[in-house]
């Protein structure tokens, strides 16, 4: 038997034996600690022993990365594989989610999720600002899921939060599916047209009650403007005509008298409501009856709410671990389960259970032992991906690859001293390097490097403006004087990696300087060029 099928096996019966003993690990247990748990059991079982765990800097350069969206800086990787602390792990997690950095990635990660397709340029709105301060503030999930759904546009530090709707407005269809799938992780837009064919869970009930709670919300002067009342009809695979219900994912339907269409003297009040609020370019009254907010209070109810904590939890994973537990992730069904359910239930109920503090769900996934194993295996007969027994390649984001080529070719001096001073010149440079970003892809699952990119970093001239020139605060500037070319090589792979040069490359790098003894400066830089587009560079290993 295949270790595949062995994997499968053990899967299967653990999952049948937790369903027969409806018996998840235990509320007050540590989340790392579950999730250690809940990933080695089938490994466990069918025999297949895990990756190792990774080296100090290996670990420092991922974790950050993943946290604060940028490599570590030389001195910080020095200063954490030479620190002898037993609780040093821990340390270095919880000052990277204290760290201004957190706020600014996962916001930056955030509206990649919200808005994958966005209008304008990622990461430089209004969505981006109120992600910021939200993730800053630490605001429960929630919280942040109600704000979207019902921005207050007189509040100047929350009306950024309206954007999620407004660039959906012209397509009430998109809208339904976009807060189904970010939410929810379900995409009904199959159920559009006809009962889904291979998921007997979505029929166009589904798909037209969440397409009701959004039909009444349009633009009025730039703001957002709500009725009271409306109704959604639609056509059936067979049957007559009918008319949509307030109703959410699981088939709990509001009951209300607002399914209607409104009545003459409603939409005279209405449009001198919007017109006067036009004329005063104020955001229009709230309406009596909101259908959004009903979403809300559906969607977050203990009966309902298995469909917002499993899918922020399984997204929340899918961040880390590079592969969801449940994949795709808008396709959280009955005929795609989870490939380890417990985990999933056990994550989702301790995250509603203590106010879906998004800090406390990422600090669990990555103070685990499985968060922290190496993208290798000393076999070829490799683990697959959902089993966790391996890490996962990821592909740097557009932001996390520009900021880190600027950490990676700045002089280290700049980067040390007091901690304040240090994340200030940090945010300098990637607020310096949100340009360059805008030239990458965002990556998907199925990643590969575009040809856009390929001769962006091959033959393009930013690459070397923005990050190989020599002057100011640059490493390439530190080291025009140095001649020794073993410290040469010792600190361009350090910058770029974390880590010291293997024999071999020492070897190979030091033999390409002596060559180019006559040209130093030119051949510091293509070394330094050479290291940055390299798959060690591109990836977070």
């Amino acid at each position: 038997m295949t270790l595949r099928l062995v994997l499968a096996a053990a899967f299967l019966t653990l999952a049948a034996n937790a369903t027969r003993a409806a018996d998840l690990p235990p509320a007050d247990m540590p989340a790392e600690k579950v999730i250690d748990k809940l990933i080695d059991a089938p490994l466990a079982l069918a025999n297949v022993t895990p990756a190792k765990q990774l080296g100090d800097a290996a670990f420092i350069r991922r974790v950050t990365l993943d946290l604060v969206g940028r490599i570590p800086t030389p001195a910080e990787t020095k200063a954490y594989v030479e620190l002898k602390d037993a609780n040093k792990r821990a340390l270095l997690i919880d000052r990277l989610l204290a760290s201004p950095g957190f706020a600014r990635h996962q916001a930056t990660m955030f509206e990649a999720m919200l808005n994958p397709d966005p209008v304008g340029k990622r990461g430089s709105g209004a969505l981006t600002t109120y992600l910021t301060e939200a993730l800053r503030e630490n605001r429960p999930w929630d919280q942040i899921f109600r704000e979207l759904m019902l921005p207050d546009e007189t509040n100047d530090k929350m009306k950024g939060a309206a954007d999620f709707l407004k660039v959906r407005l012209n397509d009430a269809d998109r809208l339904t599916n976009d807060v189904s799938v970010a939410f929810f992780g379900v995409n009904v837009s199959c159920a559009q047209c006809h009962d889904h064919p291979l998921v007997h869970d979505w029929k166009q009930d589904h798909f037209y009650g969440m397409k009701s709670f959004f039909s009444r919300t349009y633009d009025a002067g730039g703001f957002l403007a709500e009725r009271s009342t409306g109704l959604v009809k639609f056509k059936p695979n067979k049957g007559a005509e009918r008319e949509a219900k307030l109703m959410f994912l699981t088939g709990t339907a509001v009951k209300t008298d607002t399914l209607r269409e409104p009545t003459k003297d409603e939409q005279k009040a209405e449009k001198e409501a919007s017109d006067k609020a036009k004329a005063s370019k104020k955001a229009p009254p709230k309406p009596v009856f909101s259908a959004r907010g009903q979403l809300v209070e559906v969607a977050l109810k203990p009966e309902n709410n298995a469909f917002f904590s499993r899918s922020i939890a399984n997204r929340m994973w899918h961040r880390f671990f590079g592969v969801g537990l449940v994949s795709p992730l808008d396709q959280m069904h009955s005929e795609n389960p989870p490939s380890h359910p417990e985990l999933l239930a056990w994550l989702a109920r301790d995250t509603a259970n203590h106010g879906y503090d998004l800090k406390r769900l990422i600090r669990g996934i990555v103070m685990s032992q499985a968060y922290s194993r190496s993208s290798r295996y000393d076999t070829e007969a490799q683990p697959g991906p959902t089993t966790f027994a391996v890490a996962q390649l990821k592909p740097l984001t557009p932001m996390q690859l520009a900021a880190s080529l600027k950490i990676a070719t700045a002089d280290p001096a700049y980067l040390e001293g007091k901690p304040d001073e240090i994340e200030k010149r940090i945010e300098q440079l990637e607020q310096s390097s949100r340009g360059f970003a805008s030239l990458i892809a965002q990556p998907n699952d199925n990643f590969q490097i575009g040809v856009g990119e390929a001769l962006l970093f091959s033959n393009g001239d930013r690459l070397m403006k923005d990050f190989l020139g020599d002057a100011g605060n640059t490493l390439l500037g530190k080291l025009k004087t140095e001649k020794d070319p073993n410290v040469v090589v010792d600190m361009l792979v350090f910058s770029a990696f974390g880590r010291e040069p293997s024999n071999e490359e020492r070897t190979a790098f030091t033999a390409f300087l002596a060559k180019r003894a006559d040209r130093a400066a030119e051949a510091n830089r293509q070394l330094l060029w050479a290291l940055l587009t390299s798959p060690e560079f591109r990836f977070a290993y």
